[in-house]
This record gives structure tokens, C-alpha cells and sequence, in this order.
């Protein structure tokens, strides 16, 4: 087979994992916003899911995912995640990733709405960084072109096929040739004023295949966190800490969760968001709190060193004083849609990890299934460019879906060059935890008397978020139903003939069941 070259846009646990894989049979340029080893995944605290245990099994972790997603998992898609998922967490301890370990066994983790413990952990609540490590250390040992400090600006299109990319080196913009392009560069976390996301989590790849016409699938549902810190920026707690006994109280010390679900503290992460929400609301905005200190000091020290660090730094003794928390926006569900392959609706075209579309997670994420998915997809992405399955035919059935119609954006007037903070507010109040048609509507109309102009990194980034903004806010619109994260205080109920996912492409929304 002719060796192709092959363009990979992101370092985290997607990016890698392609690259890695398509080194052998393939030249590889891989483009990342920052240095090599930063991503979202370093920050992923909780851990990886799978099937690994004897009292556990694959289809107890379909079930739980499906549950999760709220009607709206694609089950061929969670059943490759589940299925293949152990394979792959056996590839990542070959790479050298430590997981953490009891008594010779795999240690494992409980979290919220999964019915076993099957949450793997490395160096406590240090996982996505462990696993972050453990892939730079192979890539560096590989040919890979790593290209830091690179934005990704423009996929290149010829004759409706993508061709290359369009990137920026400081100043300087150049174009990569490219046979395949495969998009690993995360969500878009900094939409929202409160977030877990790291700065530079703005959304590029998604953009970028937004204006090159390729689809986008559920941009409505938006994972909000339940418990970030609510002092001293947005650090995330982990669910783990819930899973491990920690419970939340409201502002006066009672604990409120057991009269709102059944699960408690463990319901899922839509519920125990919303729950918090509202207790804010109730007491003014005063947070909610976190409490471990059932707990003793030398475990959390030991099981959430990051998350100790932390606590401490902000001058909190967690082991003896609750810790106040709130909301934050976390994971985009929605994305670039793809096949169980990771190709999309564009020849050329791949996309892994968050900022892909899968429809393993539907309308709400199970906990801790994020790195197991970009990790499976992109190993399959890389298995298909490596057995030449580039040019091979796409699933017909899943692009040529009826045409439906999300409102049409406003036409757009230049009227004021847009700010990200005010941008980022905006979204918040309106396409937040909860949301309304006459909130919606407003923003639609604010974001569309917005413009972005420049062309340096920082400009270009403004662009991508404005652009995703109107996404996420026309898509909200449209649902007119509250399912999984996508809560509407005007339609507080799931409606039967919204269990099907909108579709977006520029210009053009189609509808799939």
C-alpha cells in the first residue's frame, strides 16, 4: 500500500492514539495548538471505564451508557465502545500507562450512574495526565512531524474532498497537503463563563469542519459538570469523590440530593447539576458544598492528590470543612458526525475524541466514558486509513438523511466586534443549565449583531466560538423538549418525537432517527 500522508489536529488521548497508530504505515504531521503534552485529557481526573472485572460485563456497560444518553445513543456505536474498550485499555498498559492497583488487581472507582464499580484510575485522580505522559513518551520515540505551537486554521477542499489544512506558525500561515485529515482537537468548553475546559478549548476543529460544510450532530447538548470549585477559578472535583462517599449539602449544611433522585449524589451528572442549580438559586447564590469528611485525611490525600492540592491551596482542609461548588461546563456531546470508523459526511475527513460525534453518548454522558471513546474510535479511525479504507464508500444511509429545519439564522449584522468574556456570559444565562425560548431567541439575536475580525490566534479563535455559539443556541431553539443535558424550562418534559438527533451543516439542517 502507497504510504500516504496524513495530517492529525490535536494532542490529546485521540490525537496520540492515531498518530501512534498510523506511523508505521503512514507519514504523519501531527498539528497542536500548544506544546505536545497539553489537552484536555491531562486534566481528566475520575478515569477510564471499561469492563474489566469478573462480578462486571460488557453489556451491564452498554446498559448504563444507553441509560445515560437519554434515548439518543446510537447502540452500534455503544456497542463498539463497550466491546472493544478492555482490548484497548490492555494497549494502553502496554504503552506504558501505571494504573493505579489494589492488592496486585486493577484498582477501580465508582461513578455516578454507572451500576458497578469499573471506573480505572492512575496516580489517584491523576488519569488523564498519566495516560497524556505515557503517549508523548512513545510519540517522541516516533517519526511523527509534531508541529507545536501551530492553530489550525482552514481545512482545504478540491472537488468536495479535503485536501489539506490551512495552518498558522506565529505570523505565518502555510498550507499542509494532506490525503486525510483527521480532527483529535477536543470541545469548546470556553463558550461558557464557568468552566472546567482549559483556555484553549475553543472549538477549531468543529468550526473548522462547520464551514467546510461537513455535519454536525446534537449541538444542543452541552455536559455541565456539577461540582467545579467554586472559588479560585473553575477547578474540577471529581465524581469520584461522590462515588467514594462524599455528599453534597446546600448552603445551611443539609444535605439535599436524596429527595431529588433516587442515585443521590450518583444520579446522573444532568440531575445532580441542575439539583445544585437550583439550591444556588434558593439561597441566593450563595454555593453548594461538598463534603468528604466522612473520609479520612490520609485517604483523600492519598486517592485525590490533585484534588487535595488544590482544596489546600485555596485554604480549605477538606478532610474537615466542606468545600463550597458549583456548575460548569464540562463535555460537548455534540460534534463532527462520523461512522463507527470516524469517517464523516466529508471524503477526506476524520474526527476522533470529543470533537467528534459518535452517538455513543447521546444526551448525556456516562461518566469516565470520554477517554475510553476517543481512545477506542481513534484506534478504529487509524485501523481503517491503515488498511486503505480512505476511499472506501461511506455508509450511505447515515448522510442522506430527509431534510428538516432548524429556525434560519438571522442575517448577519456587523454591528459591533464581539467579545469572548461577553460572549461567554451570554451563553451561560441563556444556552446554560437551563434554558428558554425567549432567552434563546434573545442570544440568537445578540450573537447574530456580532462580528469577529483579525487574523492572529487569539481573533481566530473568537471567530470559531461565535460561529459555535449560534450552533449550539439555533439548535436549542429547535429542541423543544428537555432530554439529558438539555434541560428547557419552558418544555420540562421528553417528548417521544424528539428522540432523534439534529443534524447541521452550513446552511442546512437534516434530522436522523
Amino acid at each position: 500500500m502507497k504510504r500516504k500522508h496524513i495530517v492529525v489536529v490535536g494532542s490529546g488521548i485521540a490525537g496520540l492514539i492515531a498518530a501512534l497508530e498510523l506511523h508505521a504505515t503512514h507519514d504523519v504531521t501531527l498539528v497542536t495548538k500548544l506544546e505536545v503534552t497539553e489537552s484536555n485529557t491531562r486534566w481528566a481526573q475520575g478515569g477510564i471505564a471499561a469492563a474489566m472485572f469478573p462480578d462486571d460485563s460488557v453489556a451491564e456497560h452498554i446498559a448504563d451508557t444507553l441509560r445515560a444518553g437519554a434515548g439518543l445513543c446510537k447502540r452500534e456505536a455503544v456497542d463498539v465502545l463497550c466491546t472493544e474498550g478492555p482490548d484497548r485499555i490492555r494497549d494502553l498498559i502496554r504503552l506504558g500507562v501505571a494504573f493505579d492497583k489494589k492488592n496486585g488487581e486493577l484498582a477501580r472507582g465508582l461513578e455516578a450512574a454507572h451500576s458497578k464499580a469499573r471506573v480505572l484510575h492512575a496516580s489517584g485522580d491523576a488519569t488523564g495526565l498519566s495516560i497524556e505522559l505515557a503517549l508523548v513518551r512513545a510519540l517522541r520515540a516516533s517519526d511523527v512531524v509534531v508541529l507545536e505551537h501551530t492553530f489550525a486554521c482552514d481545512l482545504v477542499l478540491k472537488d468536495s474532498r479535503v485536501t489539506g489544512l490551512d495552518i498558522l506558525e506565529g505570523e505565518v500561515k502555510r498550507r499542509l497537503d494532506a490525503d486525510a485529515v483527521v480532527l483529535a482537537s477536543g470541545g469548546a468548553g470556553q463558550l461558557y463563563l464557568h468552566t472546567t475546559n482549559p483556555a484553549a478549548a475553543t472549538g477549531d476543529g468543529i468550526a473548522m469542519a462547520l464551514r467546510a460544510g461537513a455535519q454536525i450532530a446534537d449541538a444542543e447538548f452541552y455536559q455541565f459538570h456539577p461540582t467545579a470549585m467554586a472559588v479560585g477559578g473553575r477547578f474540577l472535583i471529581s465524581e469520584a469523590v461522590r462515588g467514594e462517599g462524599a455528599v453534597l449539602l446546600d448552603a445551611n449544611g443539609r444535605r439535599f440530593m436524596p429527595a431529588i433522585h433516587p442515585q443521590a449524589e450518583l444520579a446522573p451528572r444532568d440531575v445532580v447539576a441542575r439539583a445544585i442549580a437550583m439550591q444556588m438559586e434558593l439561597q441566593g447564590g450563595r454555593p453548594a458544598l461538598l463534603d468528604a469528611t466522612a473520609m479520612e485525611a490520609e485517604f483523600l490525600r492519598n486517592r485525590f492528590p490533585t484534588i487535595d492540592r488544590a482544596c489546600r491551596a485555596q485554604g480549605f482542609n477538606w478532610a474537615n470543612e466542606p468545600v463550597p461548588v458549583t456548575p460548569a461546563a464540562h463535555y460537548w456531546m455534540g460534534g463532527v458526525r462520523t461512522d463507527l470508523w470516524g469517517r464523516t459526511s466529508l471524503p477526506g475527513l476524520f474526527a476522533v475524541g470529543e470533537v467528534a460525534c459518535t452517538g455513543v453518548h447521546g444526551a448525556n454522558r456516562l461518566a469516565s466514558n470520554s477517554l475510553l471513546e476517543s481512545l477506542v474510535f481513534a484506534w478504529r479511525c487509524a485501523h481503517l486509513l491503515n488498511n486503505d479504507g480512505a476511499d472506501a464508500s461511506h455508509e450511505e444511509e447515515l448522510w442522506a438523511d430527509e431534510a428538516q429545519h432548524l429556525p434560519a439564522p438571522l442575517e448577519h449584522v456587523k454591528s459591533a466586534l464581539v467579545d469572548r468574556t461577553a460572549l461567554q456570559t451570554l451563553m451561560w444565562n441563556a444556552a446554560g443549565i437551563e434554558r428558554t425560548h425567549t432567552e434563546l431567541e434573545a442570544a440568537l439575536l445578540q450573537l447574530n449583531a456580532w462580528h469577529a475580525d483579525g487574523t492572529d490566534a487569539y481573533a481566530l479563535e473568537n471567530a470559531n466560538l461565535l460561529g459555535l455559539a449560534r450552533l449550539v443556541v439555533s439548535a436549542a431553539l429547535a429542541r423543544t423538549e428537555s432530554r439529558g443535558a438539555h434541560y428547557r424550562s419552558d418544555y420540562t418534559e421528553t417528548r417521544a418525537e424528539w428522540q432523534r438527533s439534529l443534524i447541521y451543516t452550513q446552511g442546512v439542517t437534516v434530522a436522523c432517527s
